[in-house]
């Protein structure tokens, strides 16, 4: 299979055709099993949202990137945007489940479903935007 990348304006209205790229590009060949595309569907749902999320933050109409590729070993989706960035390492951890205190957190969980749904969760960000790459074993 070779590369898939598209490009959207970041808005919200395009989610869904990101998920719909995503899951034919991998059905196709069945190049993961149907719970680890799922998996991995919303692991890239999570990273195009905050991408476009910093867009509107950054008052930008570049389009985010989202490229799709699978080798032998692995798929990565890889999704770039040219929002202001942010320092990963500087998030709030959110309490446990269990503690009652994690009623207050309404937003802010993506970051942490895009690491527990996939094999490596890479994000690099800086002042010209964050490149998430989002990794699943074969």
């Amino acid at each position: 299979m070779s590369d898939v990348e598209i490009e959207i304006p970041p808005t919200f209205d395009h989610l869904a055709m990101v998920r719909s790229v995503l899951s034919h590009a991998l059905s196709a060949e069945r190049v993961l099993k149907a719970e680890r595309i799922h998996d991995l569907r919303l692991a890239v749902s999570e990273a195009t949202t905050n991408a476009i999320e910093a867009h509107a933050d950054a008052n930008s109409s570049e389009s985010v990137k989202v490229r799709v590729s699978v080798d032998d070993d692995a798929v990565r989706v890889v999704i770039v945007d040219r929002g202001t960035g942010f320092d990963p390492a500087k998030l709030k951890p959110h309490p446990p489940v269990t503690d009652p205190e994690r009623l207050e957190f309404e937003r802010g969980l993506g970051v942490t479903l895009m690491k527990r749904l996939t094999d490596e969760c890479i994000i690099d960000s800086g002042n010209n935007g964050t490149t998430v790459t989002l990794v699943m074993h074969r």
